[in-house]
């Protein structure tokens, strides 16, 4: 038994472990995946932001150095023009600081359409360079054949080539987004993996355990019963045996003695005070201590077992038991069992409700410093018989529970009774106590 439960405590132990640790790596696994999943969506989305922000500022600029040419081809005035020239220089090595920047950022995909970008902007900033030199003359009689042969055709190829980076640009963040999608795909897989898994182990380990406890609360169960037996058969055998012993006093001894002291009572008949006085001293000292002996053994019996119990029944038995403890301990004992008849209550319920009277009484005179107490004997019409006792005592605010009232518990128990203590400090105890007649 012992190897068995040791081996099922280690069972539990590894089985609840494993089910632990499977739940702390899912939830370990679950939280960094989400996290890099995260990480890698905010990567892909920051990426594609800052190159589209430089692919349109690279956009707006090569347009814009298109209108810096146009308006230095169409103006007169020699300042403004050289403020054109100023401005278009600007916005060409801004283009080639953009370009610059972007080159870091290409990927393997790109590369062909940046490098074709780059080229034809290189080409297309050629082309323009000589018109930064005509003199106003030339740019009258250049600048229209000039703009609409060159200026216009290159720069819109400029710029559809850059519009093409940046669709290119937007296919690598759907590509991305994919990849994300594909990794909260195989996220979800190895999850269900993970729950169907812990879902399985924690079922198994059900099964094992409600097994397992079922099967100790079943030997638990049959262990309690085998004890309440035993104690059933402790008591029945504790009643016979005083049964047995109170017998034995009262006809064995009682009877010896009663004959001693009447054998000393016959002797003394037989002597005269005037010759034998020391000898009549002495037996009349003898009978003394043969009536105390009497009295003793008596009391003993009664104590034991009631001959007035078995003989006159339980109510007799009752009030003797109360006028015993008015007449030892001072205490004012009433007894009301008027509607009690002595065939409504078994030879069992009869040494119960005898038992459990005489250890409250004990109690009472013992521990409570009550002066009254009352007990009430009664039948109700759920043929139940009831018994109340109430003292005017010190109580009790204590739930710590004595070998007395614990023995009138189980009493009660072999008897499927029930038993409900009422007491508070200060303000006495009351005892309801309920047996099936």
């Amino acid at each position: 038994m012992t190897n068995s439960s040791t081996k099922s405590s280690w069972l539990l132990w590894l089985g609840f472990g494993g089910l632990l640790c499977l739940l702390g790596f899912a939830g370990i696994y679950g939280l960094s995946t989400v996290k890099a999943i995260g990480d890698r969506n905010q990567y892909i989305r920051t990426t594609y932001l800052h190159r589209d922000q430089i692919l349109q500022q690279i956009r707006a600029d090569l347009y814009m150095s298109g209108t810096h040419i146009r308006d230095l081809l169409l103006e007169d005035d020699p300042k403004q023009a050289e403020q054109e020239r100023r401005d278009f220089r600007d916005r060409r090595d801004r283009i080639r600081s953009r370009y610059n920047e972007y080159a870091g950022l290409v990927s393997s995909s790109e590369e062909a359409d940046f490098h074709k970008l780059t080229a034809e902007t290189h080409r297309y900033f050629e082309e323009l360079q000589p018109t930064l030199g005509w003199t106003t003359e030339q740019r009258h009689k250049l600048g229209m054949p000039f703009m609409k042969d060159v200026l216009l055709p290159q720069r819109a190829l400029v710029i559809q080539l850059a519009d093409q980076l940046s669709l290119t640009n937007a296919h690598r963040l759907e590509s991305g987004s994919r990849q994300v999608a594909d990794l909260f795909h195989q996220f979800d897989q190895n999850l269900v993996v993970f729950t169907v898994g812990s879902l399985l182990a924690g079922a198994f380990l059900a099964v094992f355990t409600t097994r397992r406890l079922l099967r100790l609360e079943g030997l638990a169960h049959q262990q309690l019963q085998e004890l309440q037996d035993l104690s059933s058969r402790l008591v029945q055998v504790q009643e016979s045996e005083r049964r047995a012993i109170a017998r034995e006093l009262h006809d064995e001894i009682g009877q010896s003695v009663s004959g001693l002291l009447l054998g000393i009572g016959n002797t003394a008949a037989t002597l005269s005070r005037e010759q034998n006085g020391p000898a009549l001293t002495q037996l009349d000292d003898l009978r003394h201590l043969a009536e105390r002996t009497v009295a003793s053994v008596r009391n003993m019996s009664l104590l034991l077992r009631p001959s007035m119990l078995d003989d006159l029944g339980l109510v007799p038995a009752l009030q003797w038991q109360a006028r015993e403890v008015s007449r030892t301990a001072n205490i004012f004992v009433q007894v009301s069992a008027e509607t009690i008849c002595e065939e409504d209550v078994t030879e069992d319920n009869k040494t119960c409700i005898y038992r459990l009277v005489q250890e409250a009484l004990q109690n009472v005179a013992r521990h409570a410093g009550a002066t009254v107490v009352r007990i009430s004997l009664s039948k109700d019409l759920k043929n139940t018989l009831m018994l109340q006792i109430e003292d005017n005592g010190r109580g009790f605010a204590s739930r710590e529970k004595g070998l007395g009232i614990l023995g009138m518990e189980e009493r009660v128990r072999q008897r499927n009774g029930s038993i409900h203590i009422d007491s508070e400090a200060g303000r006495g105890t009351t005892l309801l106590i309920r047996l099936p007649a």
